[in-house]
């Protein structure tokens, strides 16, 4: 599956601690992430994360697309509850997501369910849903 990471500036530690947790889960799909967080968690973690723009630079946009099209199978997106105004650009990813039915998680509790079910295969009907894409490419 063809998994998104994103996370606000004060989540991004976090993001890095749930993705170290949930390492051997994660290595078996594709991961991909705006630039700061997937670098983070790459070096942290030793996983491949596929890169996109920052998010101030449209990666967030370069990920709702991903999502419009049904490139993407999960994101987990660590936000800010202290953040008022939501970012635009997260709004479009969770309007994609809902539209496209991906599942989405914004904080770790979600995220950690999503992660534990993919390693159970509860989410195998995304691949009948949407036959496996091809993975992200540099």
């Amino acid at each position: 599956m063809n998994i998104a990471i994103l996370a606000h500036d004060n989540k991004k530690d976090l993001m890095v601690q749930f993705c170290t947790a949930y390492c051997g889960v994660l290595a078996q799909h594709t991961l991909c992430a705006t630039a700061i967080t997937g670098q983070l968690v790459s070096e942290t973690t030793g996983l491949t994360v596929h890169r996109f723009m920052s998010f101030e630079h449209g990666g967030g946009q370069q990920i709702a697309a991903r999502v419009a099209y049904n490139e993407i199978d999960m994101v987990i997106c660590f936000v800010d509850p202290a953040d008022r105004v939501p970012h635009e650009d997260i709004t479009e990813i969770m309007r994609q997501c809902d539209k496209n039915k991906v599942p989405f998680a914004s904080n770790s509790a979600t995220a950690e369910m999503l992660v534990l079910g993919l390693a159970r295969g509860d989410l195998a009907w995304r691949d009948i849903v949407n036959p496996k894409n091809k993975p992200f490419t540099a």
